[in-house]
């Protein structure tokens, strides 16, 4: 193979390899161009190339990490997919110049890939991708890349094992610190969404272990919208790491920094200010993108202008429009405590049928400890979700297990969908026990939630870390409830980040039914053995 002479000012990069062996093997990922060839654009084919910068006289990866971040629908998801099927199957690794002096790749001798899901359950944006596009490869080109296992199917796939050594997994917070050391290559999908100790943590771990083979020359890949200011996720993180190295406060660790943002627009009900917006910040994309459409979703009454701009226009927003702090929320977690039984409890209810999530939250009225007394979850893949129904029978049975265990004194549910399971609960235990709490209501809820919020601030509020709960708490954000307290001034109620969103609040909303129930039987004096109202056997 031919040597080149050494000149450390040349670009060279295997990034031109990459975009070519994708565009050869790889479609489209699921959506409405599902198994369409895929073609890299000039923008993204741009961030390709920086990622594969080799050091002109070893030939070294010079990008440890890389940042790419785009507006929502850029497709960032599909690209992290085709980089992870590059870095397992393709020529990734410099091995030498060719005649012509350009840089030669060869596969990773044993590519461990993992591939970042903030939720358990869920495979995440980028695995779904990968899937897809290594079914199309398996079928069109099956004889050049033996051996390569799936699973049962692509739609069903956990795991995906490559003949002579190698993996892809996807990988959540509890299972990410699990066979660690063997990365080549980690994929973490929309990290303003990290946000909770434990997917910071996870975020740490992989990265950590990303150092350990250095002959592999393993990096990693965040991708993301911009994230919330001081919420502290890792998007956050590596934004202010990003600006301490351009600073010169400290050393470039070999990180690529993509971002592209939009220009203010001080109306965003102007189209004369928000479309040339959209157009700059979704680059090549625009063209086929439907902007007009995108500034309508910008402009829906239930979304936050924050949170557009966040999402559409990729620029920083504030951590205002969260509902409660996901931080102080961890620092309350207190999972040694066990609620003895035949103590005074409430409880709270907040369900769903098909879709969302049905989550049944106790609270002790003796301290105010929190806990998940049942949670069930829709799974995330459409196909799976769409025949998927609460089990209604496994509710009932959590709600009958608390009442066995402890003096179950007062139940908040929120009825929709659930009317008469909520009215057979009241016939059981007795309607003054089992009261239909309607959340829609947005005075009465304003002030549940403020409520709530003010036991997190101040510390009477403890709970048993419940990953789920946590996640619902982190994922509410306010919506202006129109309507005003006693001093005037404006309150919120909660709903999710956008009404599409997979990030469900179920659990935040029977955590603060539980709180108030505990706070209405307290005013009536259950906790000092007022009248129970409590069914017996």
């Amino acid at each position: 193979m031919a040597r080149r002479k050494a000149d450390p000012e040349r670009f060279v990069s295997l990034g031109f390899t990459a975009i070519e062996w994708i565009e050869h093997y790889l479609c489209h990922g699921p959506g409405d161009v599902q198994g369409q060839p895929l073609v890299i654009d000039d923008e993204m084919a741009a961030f390709i190339v920086k990622a594969y910068r080799l050091d002109p006289l070893t030939g070294r990866r010079r990008v440890n990490r890389a940042f790419l971040s785009r507006p929502k629908g850029r497709a960032k998801s599909e690209l992290a997919g085709a980089l992870v099927c590059f870095e397992a199957l393709g020529p990734c690794r410099f091995d030498g110049w060719d005649a012509d002096g350009e840089p030669v790749g060869r596969e990773q001798v044993y590519p461990f890939i993992r591939c970042m899901a903030t939720e358990e359950g869920q495979a995440g944006n980028t695995y779904d991708n990968v899937t897809a596009m290594l079914e199309h490869l398996v079928d069109s080109f099956g004889p050049e890349f033996p051996g390569i296992d799936l699973g049962r199917n692509a739609q069903t796939s956990s795991r995906i094992f490559i003949e002579g050594g190698g993996e892809i997994v996807p990988s959540t917070a509890s299972s990410a610190s699990k066979d660690g050391g063997k990365e080549t290559f980690g994929v973490f999908d929309e990290t303003h969404l990290y946000v909770l100790p434990e997917t910071r943590a996870m975020h740490k771990t992989v990265r950590r272990n990303l150092v350990k083979r250095k002959a592999a020359e393993p990096w990693s890949l965040e991708t993301s919208t911009m994230y919330a200011v001081g919420e502290k996720s890792v998007a956050e993180a590596t934004h202010q790491y990003y600006e301490a190295v351009k600073a010169g406060r400290m050393r470039d660790g070999g990180l690529l920094f993509d971002h592209r943002q939009g220009p203010h627009v001080e109306d965003l009900m102007d189209d004369a200010q928000l479309l040339p917006a959209l157009e700059y910040v979704y680059g090549d994309a625009a063209s086929w993108m439907d902007l007009e459409r995108i500034a309508a979703d910008m402009r829906e009454p239930d979304t936050d202008p924050a949170d557009a701009r966040r999402y559409f226009l990729n620029q920083p927003g504030t951590a205002s429009a969260r509902a409660f702090d996901a931080g102080r929320w961890a620092e309350l977690a207190n999972s040694g405590f066990i609620v003895p039984a035949g103590d005074a409890i409430a409880v709270g209810f907040d369900g769903a049928k098909w879709r969302d999530s049905t989550v049944l939250v106790g609270t002790h009225l003796r301290t105010g400890h929190q806990w998940v007394l049942g949670a069930w979850e829709a799974p995330v893949r459409d196909d799976e979700a769409e025949h998927w129904e609460v089990p209604d029978a496994e509710v009932d049975a959590a709600l009958e297990g608390a009442f066995d265990r402890w003096r179950v004194v007062r139940v908040y549910a929120d009825p929709p969908y659930w009317e008469d399971r909520v009215a057979s609960w009241a016939g059981r235990w007795g309607e003054k026990v089992v009261v239909s709490w309607w959340t829609h209501r947005p005075r009465q809820m304003a002030f549940a939630l403020r409520a709530y919020r003010t036991a997190m601030t101040d510390g009477s509020l403890s709970h048993d870390g419940d990953p789920l709960l946590g996640r619902h708490i982190a994922n509410a954000v306010k919506r202006d409830a129109r309507v005003r307290d006693d001093d005037g001034k404006p309150m919120w109620t909660i709903q999710k980040d956008r009404h599409d969103s997979p990030r469900k609040i179920d659990g935040a909303m029977a955590g603060c039914l539980s709180w108030e129930a505990r706070r209405d039987a307290i005013a009536a004096g259950l906790d000092r053995g007022g009248e129970s109202w409590v069914w017996t056997a």
